[in-house]
């Protein structure tokens, strides 16, 4: 009997510490999309500081967020393929590391030229090369490491939390940092990636890969046959996560500039200001994770409910000047916001076979970005006209972007 008790215990710890390295696993994998927005989203309360210091325009520091962005865009299909092709560890690293460099580069040129505006958007360039190689490899990843449905979205929950909460301490630890020296954020991006590097190294081991890696012939040739299965519902995720990520730099771009520009609010609490409807966004997407499960009908529904939301709440900032009603509803954008995307992640890890995850995430990694590239450039050239034209704007594409979704996601289908 004290024998039978002895190996329960130890088959008991070994299942621990199994669970244990599993749990740690998937903190050093949230860590990267947590790092990789911070990265960008930490600089949307300092715009206004830069644009003060180097003598620039809200455009031109707009693109300071836009650089990273569309280098990344165009990156990540090719880090989708070399993750395939050479390992996903081999592609994450790197990367972090080159993102860290480029964080050095912004910080110094900074601190040390007065015209250093041009130098700053190569270390952002620089930025968005480690970005792609990054936060876009994370989710094949889960998928390489987790066997079973929930343990899969169980870990694609924790990882989207992690981005959101990143969205959350970003204005706030930006606004923090900046009000110190205003090139200190810069400086701060390479010690999370040292952090995030040094977690993904010890800390998460990938399984070995039991598949030949496929040429690059054969990767095109696959996406083609995913898109001619899947266009329809698979095309219009793609856009809908384009218009909120649009949607939401978009707002946080004309919020930042508001709050400094028209009702003086700057540093710490400007960042606590940003926060509260990425705070909303953050616990509504969380909420949403955890009741989705699988079912795809109630992601179609929620996706279209939180489109309306957002259409409904932009439409209603043409009415007001008051700052708090102001937030208010960019409170109800975020929680519009928050209750599609986990919806979109799941439809994609739940509609797409493992074997062509990574690629297929790795194109809608690229489509997002592309919202956070358009968002602050369009925002900050609409500026020059009547507010309302923003308002009208953000009204215009949730609407039809809501359509779209009611029209082309078909749960069958998917």
């Amino acid at each position: 009997m004290e024998q039978v008790d002895s190996l329960f215990v130890k088959v008991f710890n070994q299942k621990e510490k199994k669970s244990m390295k599993k749990r740690w696993a998937i903190v050093s994998l949230a860590s990267i999309p947590l790092v990789m927005t911070l990265g960008n989203s930490m600089l949307i309360p300092v715009l206004p500081a830069i644009e003060r210091e180097l003598g620039i325009s809200s455009f031109q520091s707009s693109m300071i967020l836009t650089v990273y962005s569309i280098v990344a865009i165009l990156l990540i299909p090719i880090a989708g393929f070399l993750s395939d092709y050479i390992g996903r560890k081999r592609v994450i690293i790197p990367s972090l590391i080159i993102a860290g460099i480029g964080g050095v580069i912004s910080g110094y040129v900074g601190w040390k030229l007065s015209d250093a505006y041009w130098l700053i958007l190569v270390g952002r360039a620089l930025q968005g090369v480690g970005a792609a190689g990054a936060a876009p490899i994370v989710l094949p990843l889960v998928g390489d490491m987790f066997h079973s449905d929930d343990e899969v979205s169980s870990a694609l929950g924790v990882i989207e939390t992690s981005n959101t909460l990143g969205k959350v301490l970003s204005p706030i630890l930006g606004a923090f940092l900046a009000g110190i020296i205003w090139f200190i954020p810069f400086f701060a991006f390479p010690v999370f990636c040292t952090i995030s590097v040094f977690m993904i190294v010890f800390l998460v081991k990938t399984p070995k890969k039991s598949n030949e890696p496929i040429n690059f012939k054969q990767f095109i040739v696959q996406t083609k046959e995913v898109f001619a299965n899947n266009g329809r519902w698979l095309n219009a995720v793609f856009i809908i996560g384009c218009t909120l990520m649009f949607v939401l730099f978009g707002v946080l771009f004309y919020l930042s500039d508001v709050l400094e520009k028209n009702y003086h609010v700057t540093d710490v609490k400007k960042g606590l200001i940003l926060a509260v409807p990425l705070g909303a966004l953050c616990l509504a997407s969380y909420i949403t994770g955890k009741k989705i499960k699988e079912d795809k009908v109630m992601m179609k529904w929620l996706i279209f409910s939180g489109i309306i939301m957002l259409t409904v709440a932009s439409f209603s900032l043409k009415f007001t000047n008051s700052l708090w009603f102001m937030i208010s509803i960019f409170v109800l954008c975020g929680i519009g916001i928050g209750i599609s995307l986990p919806c979109l992640d799941a439809l994609i890890t739940e509609g797409i076979e493992k074997a062509e995850r990574g690629t297929i995430t790795s194109l809608y990694s690229s489509m997002r970005f592309i919202g956070v590239a358009a968002g602050p450039p369009v925002i900050a050239i609409l500026m020059k006209y009547p507010t309302q034209w923003i308002f009208y704007l953000f009204t215009a594409i949730s609407l039809l972007t809501a359509l779209f979704a009611l029209w082309a996601i078909k749960p069958d289908e998917s």
